[in-house]
């Protein structure tokens, strides 16, 4: 049976800010077009984007910016004829329940709560809210929702959602250990878009407080994003320069490099609907210290077997539970080994391939009602 797929997202895999979210979408995307399926990815224009492109199989039409977008798509989505239309919703809902007789799945990696006070004022927060929490479950509440963790299916169904209508389809990864070394001294990474909710600065105020005891100590942080430099400024700040390397923007291959080399995985982030890199730097058995609050980290990460969540206790800058945390693994070489073990084998049941089959047995399913 082929379907016809509409998806909507605000970036696609090649926009400047894309993350992990965008790696599941276009994964999926092109895993169902590969497998004979008709997939239309509609998403924002961006400097340098062709306004309609084919490729991995996929249709891309880029229209409107950052806001703009959603009422175009809205739009749009009353004049086609698809089989089936998946909404990513990003906090902001597209609505399509509104503008199509088209079964509706809306896919939502976390629940932004925490995070419209980080980029908003208190109004604005609110009203970004009401609608996340409030319009949009009750737009969408005939349709199928998938996620991609226990917690944002918990999160989902406090909102009103109902859990029998709500699908977890996880992460894949389809990396492979290669032979890539471990660093001789200690390094920690830190890897995804720089932004605010990501809280680098808590990694770097870790590694500054630990330097002293571990002289060798050195942070990468990869990826790239408009809050870098707010980053840097705070590596300034805490003089610790030598012991942090931006890498920006890499290539997989080295993104790999990276995560292998790595002694510890840190993932500060305030919300998280899994963290695609910890399973991927589990394949190179890389154990992730993480906040225990931020989600999806508190189901990717299993506690004291293949990494360490962390409770709260931040303050501006400062977590003295995730500085612990990185300390008691980066010095317990026996831990830190046991951990690694673990998550080689935790993260070998996540394969894209099953992800993608996921997706087409719900989308064959929608698409036949």
């Amino acid at each position: 049976m082929t379907v016809r797929v509409l998806l909507h997202n605000w970036r696609d895999l090649h926009h400047p800010e894309a993350g992990g979210a965008e790696k599941y979408l276009v994964t999926v995307a092109q895993g169902l077009a590969a497998r004979g399926h008709d997939v239309t990815f509609r998403t924002a224009a961006y400097p340098g984007a062709l306004p309609d492109e084919r490729t991995g199989g996929v249709h891309y039409v880029r229209r409107g910016g950052h806001y703009s977008m959603y009422p175009r798509a809205l739009a749009a989505t009353g004049r086609r004829r698809p089989d089936v239309v998946v909404d990513v919703q990003n906090g902001v809902p597209y609505l399509s329940p509104l503008a199509t007789r088209a079964p509706v799945v809306n896919l939502v990696h976390h629940v932004h709560r925490e995070q419209w006070p980080v980029f908003f004022g208190p109004r604005t927060a609110r009203a970004g809210w009401w609608v996340e929490s409030r319009l949009a479950p009750a737009v969408y509440r005939g349709n199928r929702y998938v996620t991609v963790s226990d917690a944002t299916r918990a999160e989902l169904v406090s909102l009103g959602v109902a859990a029998d209508r709500i699908t977890i389809i996880h992460n894949g990864t389809d990396a492979v250990a290669g032979d890539a070394p471990r660093s001789a001294t200690p390094r920690v990474v830190v890897l995804g878009r720089l932004a605010p909710q990501k809280r680098v600065e808590l990694a770097v105020t870790s590694v500054a407080a630990l330097v002293t005891e571990l002289p060798g100590l050195h942070l990468d942080v990869v990826g790239s994003g408009w809050w870098e430099p707010q980053i840097r400024a705070h590596v300034r700040a805490l003089g610790v320069e030598r012991h942090v390397t931006f890498h920006g923007h890499v290539s997989e291959a080295e993104k790999h490099r990276l995560l292998a080399a790595a002694w510890v995985h840190a993932m500060p982030s305030l919300k998280e609907g899994w963290g695609l890199v910890v399973v991927e730097a589990g394949v190179h058995g890389t154990p992730t210290v993480a906040f225990r609050d931020a989600g999806g980290p508190a189901d990717s990460v299993r506690d004291g077997e293949t990494g360490l969540l962390v409770g709260g206790g931040v303050e501006g800058h400062d977590s003295p539970e995730l500085t612990a945390a990185l300390r008691r693994l980066l010095l317990d070489d026996g831990l830190r080994g046991r951990l690694a073990t673990a998550a080689r084998g935790w993260v070998g049941r996540f394969r894209w391939e099953d992800t993608v089959t996921a997706w087409e047995r719900l989308l064959e399913d929608e698409a036949g009602r």
